[in-house]
């Protein structure tokens, strides 16, 4: 069923993604928990993910990067500041530069992603971008972030059937 709803929100300066997956929540965690899972749909289908470091435990990180359908490589970051397997977590989002250091010209979120079950089965998956400000906000919008975010939510159900 993958994305149910996107909601943006201008005075909370959020960004809510909900979603709805046929699996119990220990399954859909798996989404994040797993490296190579999460390979498969963080990022568009033309930009897959690699994922570098991948430290899901609360003070860890994530590094990554995309590669373009030209071979070209973007990188990203999250730094781990709580996760409570399998139903919470909250990183801090940003761009990095080739080396895997965080790019301090581009916005940082604040990704909040929660896993509850459904009534009647399944999971509930809600994941909630905050930004630092609307222009930030505005910036990562414009760069398409809610649009490869719907993209690479929707391999999600290909995962989770396999």
């Amino acid at each position: 069923m993958t994305v149910t709803a996107v909601t943006k929100d201008l005075n909370e300066l959020t960004m809510t993604v909900d979603a709805e997956f046929d699996v119990p929540v220990d399954r859909a965690w798996q989404l994040w928990g797993d490296p190579r899972q999460l390979e498969r749909w963080w990022g568009p289908p033309t930009h897959p993910a690699t994922m570098v470091q991948h430290d899901l435990t609360s003070g860890g990180t994530v590094t990554y990067y995309m590669t373009g359908p030209e071979g070209e490589r973007f990188h990203g970051w999250w730094r781990v500041t709580q996760a409570e397997a399998p139903r919470l977590l909250v990183v801090e989002d940003g761009f990095a530069d080739e080396n895997g250091q965080p790019n301090p010209d581009l916005p940082v979120t604040i990704m909040r992603v929660s896993l509850d079950d459904r009534p009647g089965g399944g999971t509930a998956v809600t994941i909630t971008s905050t930004f630092a400000s609307l222009e930030a906000m505005e910036q990562l919008i414009s760069m398409g972030m809610e649009e490869g975010l719907r993209q690479a939510m929707a391999q999600m159900d290909a995962i989770l059937a396999a």
